[in-house]
């Protein structure tokens, strides 16, 4: 699914989309924080959105349903792949330096984050080979019964 840019306006309806997931008109309204936009407005940052793929609608008799399509986790997806390509020229590393210079994330931060990440879980050792060992202790004897050593010290 290709996710297209939304101005800031239609991201900001969408954070209150997002929150909805399924819903009318009427209540996007109802929802709104104010200052309220006009219905029309609304209205029109819907079509925009269905358009953009973002939403998607059903006719219920007059009105239309509208649904989210594109879930908010895969639009930050978007968001940092786009930041991390257009600013830091794809690299985590000038991402997370940029990131401790403006003091956006402490050390203790990522300590913290390490800590939680990391599993301990017990390595597979294997058994050792003792062939040599083996050998010593048992001796593979020939089709006579006989060992291999002492057959060794005849000739």
């Amino acid at each position: 699914m290709k996710i297209n840019h939304l101005t800031s306006a239609e991201e900001n309806l969408m954070k209150l989309f997002w929150a909805m997931n399924s819903f009318y008109l009427k209540e996007v309204m109802e929802q709104h924080p104010e200052p309220k936009p006009h219905q029309n407005t609304v209205s029109t940052y819907l079509k925009i959105l269905v358009e953009k793929g973002y939403l998607s609608t059903e006719k219920e008799g007059r009105i239309f349903k509208y649904t989210v399509i594109v879930p908010f986790e895969d639009y930050k997806k978007f968001l940092l792949k786009e930041l991390s390509h257009n600013f830091f020229h794809d690299s985590g590393k000038e991402i997370l330096e940029f990131l401790m210079v403006e003091k956006l994330i402490s050390q203790d931060d990522l300590r913290a984050y390490f800590d939680l990440k990391m599993e301990l879980k017990p390595t597979k050792v294997k058994a050792p080979k003792l062939e040599i060992a083996n050998e010593i202790l048992n001796p593979k004897k020939d089709k006579k019964g006989k060992d291999k050593k002492k057959k060794n010290k005849k000739d």
